[in-house]
C-alpha cells in the first residue's frame, strides 16, 4: 500500500499498527473491515466441519460492526456454514465460496446466476472423488465447488492435486490451491478480489486480514485501489502460519501470529476505533 499521507498533504509515515490505527479513527465510519475464516478468525483443524472462531472474535466483530462502515466474512466457505457461525452477529456481511454466494446483514443468501448450472458436475465431481482417491483423502462437497483435502495424509498431496487439476482439465472446471487443500469451481469469473474491489469503490478505506495465497488477490485489489486514489487507505494483514511460508506475510503490510492473537488485536482496535 501506499504511505499514510491520504491526499498526499504530509511526508511519508511508515506503515505500522498504531498509524494503521490512527488513521483509520479518523474516518472508522468509512472503512470496511473484511476477514478470511479459516487460518484467520479460526484455527485450521483436520475436521474442516469442526472449526470454530478462536476466541474473542465473536466478540470483537460484535463490537466493531457499529464502529465501521461495514464488517464482512469473505471464504471459501459456503455462506449457510458462514450464517451458522456469525448469524447471530449483526450487521455482519458474509461472502461465501470466493463470493459466488453471499448475504447483506441476514439476508437472504444470493447465488452469482452463472455458477448454478454447475451444481450438477459439482456433485458427481464428488462422489467420484469419494470412489477414486485413496483412503485419508477428504472430499468436502459445497454445492458450487469441491475441497479435495489431506491434512490428515500429507503424503497424498502430489496423488490428490494431480487427480483433482486432471478433472478440472477434464470438465473445463477451475482449481484454487490452499493449505493442504484443492478446490475445484466453476469457470465463473469471482474471487476474492473482485469481491473487494467492488465492495471498496465509494469507501475512504479498507482493512483486509488473510493467512492463504487466494487472499493474495484481495490484497491485491486494495493495492490498486489505493494507487487509483491517493486518499484511499488499504491496509493488507497476514495471519502467520508454516503452511504458506512467507508468501502471504510477504505481500502484507502487518503480521498477526494466529487467530487467537487477532482476536486480542481487533479487542484492541475497538478500543483505539472509539
Amino acid at each position: 500500500m501506499p504511505p499514510l499521507n491520504p491526499g498526499n498533504q504530509e511526508p511519508p509515515t511508515p506503515l505500522d499498527a498504531a498509524r494503521a490505527w490512527a488513521v483509520t479513527a479518523e474516518r472508522a465510519g468509512d472503512y470496511v473491515f473484511f476477514f478470511d475464516f479459516d487460518g484467520t478468525l479460526a484455527p485450521v483443524d483436520e475436521d474442516p466441519t469442526a472449526v470454530e472462531p478462536a476466541p474473542k472474535v465473536l466478540a470483537a466483530l460484535e463490537a466493531l460492526a457499529p464502529v465501521v462502515r461495514r464488517v464482512a466474512i469473505v471464504s471459501a466457505r459456503p455462506v449457510e456454514f458462514l450464517r451458522d457461525h456469525f448469524g447471530g452477529l449483526v450487521g455482519i456481511d458474509l461472502y461465501g465460496l470466493y463470493g459466488l454466494e453471499h448475504s447483506h446483514s441476514g439476508g437472504e443468501t444470493v447465488t452469482e446466476p452463472a455458477a448454478l448450472p454447475w451444481v450438477p458436475t459439482m456433485a458427481e465431481l464428488a462422489d467420484l472423488a469419494r470412489g477414486e482417491l485413496p483412503p485419508g483423502t477428504l472430499v468436502e462437497f459445497k454445492r458450487l465447488s469441491v475441497a479435495l483435502h489431506y491434512r490428515t495424509a500429507p503424503h497424498l498431496a502430489e496423488a490428490v492435486e494431480s487427480w483433482g487439476r486432471a478433472q478440472a482439465d477434464r470438465l473445463g472446471l477451475r482449481v484454487q490451491a490452499g493449505r493442504m487443500v484443492l478446490e475445484i469451481k466453476p469457470p465463473v469469473d469471482r474471487d476474492k478480489g473482485m469481491v473487494i474491489d467492488e465492495a471498496v469503490r465509494s469507501a475512504a478505506g479498507a482493512w483486509y486480514f488473510g493467512d492463504d495465497v487466494s487472499d493474495i488477490k484481495a490484497f491485491t485489489a486494495l493495492r490498486a485501489r489505493a494507487a487509483a486514489d491517493p486518499d484511499f487507505v488499504g491496509v493488507c494483514v497476514a495471519v502467520a502460519n508454516q503452511e504458506t511460508g512467507q508468501e502471504v506475510a510477504l505481500a502484507a503490510d502487518l503480521t498477526i501470529d494466529s487467530p487467537a492473537a487477532l482476536g486480542d488485536f481487533l479487542s484492541d482496535a475497538v478500543t483505539r476505533l472509539r
